[in-house]
């Protein structure tokens, strides 16, 4: 899954600004020919994706192409420029007809409701999603688009440090006071090997399941931080990373710390699927494990998924469906197994995916994470306080400043 993760918020703010901008100038872009070529139909699909995985969605879209002799999909591969050229689409009435999308809050009013559709195939297909993975895939209570991957995040651990250690690997069920424990054995200052990574400017996008975990979350049901953000549970959770900087056995890295744990000098860190690939290429004997859960609380987990949605200014949106429900079919899912975890629940039943010792744990975060919904989703100025997050995690992690979080989490609040 080549979702456009850590994408900062100031620039989908800047984006927006320019979508709402061009959405004033009422700028329009006829289909040439009502969007038929040669007596096909064109639908126009928009990847973020790059490299080898360009070469799989071309093989794809040539089988679906094969297929349905009254459609022709042509792939536009944007890459970096993903936003940018989406939000620009957009604005000027001419965004493609299907299109990879994630950031559903920022995008909403440009995208077709799916709703009608998914409903005239039947109750099977909307249940062999992953109930979770519809939360992240809507906004306003519509949904906007089809899940096509997604990751939950782990603790990855290195079997080797544990080994050395003597330490008994970690087990589901797990909370962070056992994380800490056996952090504090892990830790070993002569070799500079630490006992837990983190980062030490956490995106705060995905910090609010550690929130979550302990029973709280950034914002309450009205959207207001007061008395969420700086809660007594809140505070106690930023007050337990701090303290492991400050008792010397976790460090805090620029990324997730996968970085770290391929050098060999980190024992545990945090992070979504990702890491699965470097990690087996760096030779590291790693696994994965659920996230630690608090005394009251529970394992939960942020959901990173990517979707595919349709335009709502879109004149093709019948052959734009047909296409959508071929790239989230079955066949489809096993194609992209390889790079992103497949989202119905057939196809990780056919492919033994809960038997697998590592994608197992994501699954299982994704069941445990069920009903939580990110304050992105809930406010309308997320990506003020994204960035007021972000510098208050910065304070209180930085170790040249080390801010009380009650102190910092209470001006946050404000």
């Amino acid at each position: 899954m080549q979702k456009a993760k850590g994408k900062s918020w100031f620039i989908v703010v800047i984006l927006a600004s320019l979508f709402l901008s061009a959405c004033g100038g009422g700028g329009t872009a006829e289909p040439a020919q009502d969007g038929k070529s040669a007596g096909k139909v064109t639908v126009r699909f928009a990847t973020w994706d790059s490299e080898e995985n360009l070469s799989l969605q071309q093989q794809l879209i040539d089988k679906f192409n094969e297929a349905h002799p009254d459609i022709n999909v042509s792939l536009e591969a944007y890459g970096s420029e993903y936003d940018t050229k989406i939000a620009a689409g957009m604005g000027a009435k001419d965004a493609p007809d299907v299109m990879y999308m994630w950031n559903y809050p920022t995008y909403k009013d440009a995208l077709e409701p799916l709703d009608e559709y998914i409903g005239k195939e039947g109750a099977e297909f909307k249940n062999n999603y992953y109930e979770t993975l519809w939360n992240y895939n809507s906004a306003n209570g519509k949904i906007l688009g089809l899940p096509v991957g997604y990751t939950t995040h782990v603790i990855y651990y290195n079997k080797d440090l544990f080994d050395k250690a003597g330490v008994p690997y970690p087990k589901g069920g797990w909370t962070w006071d056992d994380l800490q424990a056996s952090a504090k054995k892990l830790n070993n200052p002569e070799e500079s090997i630490s006992g837990f990574a983190f980062s030490g400017k956490p995106d705060p996008y995905d910090f609010e399941m550690f929130l979550w975990g302990n029973g709280t979350a950034y914002v309450d049901k009205e959207g207001n931080l007061q008395g969420s953000v700086n809660s007594e549970k809140s505070i106690e959770v930023l007050t337990m990373f701090q303290n492991m900087l400050k008792e010397g056995y976790a460090i805090t890295t620029e990324g997730s710390g996968s970085t770290e744990m391929k050098s060999g000098k980190v024992a545990m860190f945090s992070n979504g699927a990702w890491s699965i690939g470097s990690l087996k290429e760096a030779g590291i004997n790693f696994g994965v494990v659920e996230l630690p859960a608090f005394h009251d609380g529970s394992a939960v987990s942020i959901v990173s998924s990517s979707g595919i949605s349709m335009s709502k200014d879109s004149k093709k949106k019948e052959a734009a469906w047909e296409f959508i429900k071929f790239w989230t079919s079955e066949e489809a899912n096993k194609a992209r197994i390889d790079y992103e975890l497949p989202v119905l629940k057939s196809v990780v039943e056919s492919e033994k995916l809960q038997q697998d010792e590592r994608k197992q744990v994501f699954y299982n975060m994704l069941e445990q994470s069920q009903d939580y919904t990110p304050a992105s989703y809930k406010v309308e100025n997320w990506s003020e306080i994204s960035d007021r997050l972000g510098l208050v995690f910065e304070q209180i992690f930085n170790p040249s400043t080390m801010t009380d979080p009650k102190a910092a989490l209470d001006e946050a609040a404000q």
